[in-house]
């Protein structure tokens, strides 16, 4: 029989930083190529939903049902890609010069997140956060004077999703693949993918594409 412990070397995990964002722009329904996003600070994921809704029959508590579950974030940088203008509300009128409150394109991003532990911190391994069908909310930006501690400006989108399909499940806004679980050779097609290679345009994998892309490396 097993006996449960706790704390052993090399399984003190934990997770941290943002790197490696990647936006990939629609176009309607279809993804553009992606672009690199610099500047990124940070990324808080919060799912919304789920909901509990209590039912009664025979004098006791009979069913608890859940509200559908709904996928939100908001994206902190220094920055934006001037592919992400349009995504924004902003169109250009003419060479350097943009209008505000114009219609919104939707976008996929992705990101990778660290997972560390204690005896290889940083380096022990990593997660890829890949999110679709986003659409980007109004935000305030705000500048100040410069002075003797001056500092670069954060901007911050809201950002809420429209689920995809994926096949024997039910629709989801975003996938999740640990590094340290998924097949290695899976995992560099999948990153191929994402992060581009000489050979092909950086791309945004579904959900279905991501199944058979570890389905044909099973075993691997």
């Amino acid at each position: 029989m097993a006996v449960l412990t706790w704390d052993q070397t090399g399984e003190k995990l934990y997770e941290t930083g943002v790197q490696k964002g990647v936006l990939y722009p629609m176009d309607g329904a279809v993804y553009g190529k992606g672009v690199a996003w610099n500047g990124l600070t940070a990324v808080n994921e919060t799912p919304s939903g789920a909901e509990s809704t209590k039912l009664y029959a025979d004098d006791i508590k009979y069913l608890d049902i859940r509200s559908a579950e709904e996928f939100g974030a908001t994206i902190e940088a220094y920055s934006s890609p001037e592919e992400f203008d349009a995504c924004d509300g902003t169109a250009e009128l003419a060479d350097g010069v943009n209008i505000g409150q114009q219609n919104r394109k939707g976008f996929g991003f992705c990101y990778r997140s660290t997972i560390g532990n204690d005896t290889e911190y940083n380096n022990y391994g990593y997660k890829l956060h890949i999110i679709y069908g986003l659409t980007a909310s109004p935000s305030e930006r705000s500048y100040s004077t410069v002075n003797d501690s001056p500092e670069a400006a954060t901007l911050s989108w809201e950002v809420s999703s429209t689920p995809v399909n994926v096949a024997g499940f039910k629709p989801t806004s975003i996938v999740t693949i640990n590094s340290k679980k998924i097949n290695p050779e899976a995992l560099k097609e999948i990153e191929d993918a994402l992060y581009g290679t000489a050979e092909a345009e950086p791309k945004i994998l579904l959900p279905d594409e991501i199944k058979a892309i570890c389905d044909k490396h099973v075993g691997g």
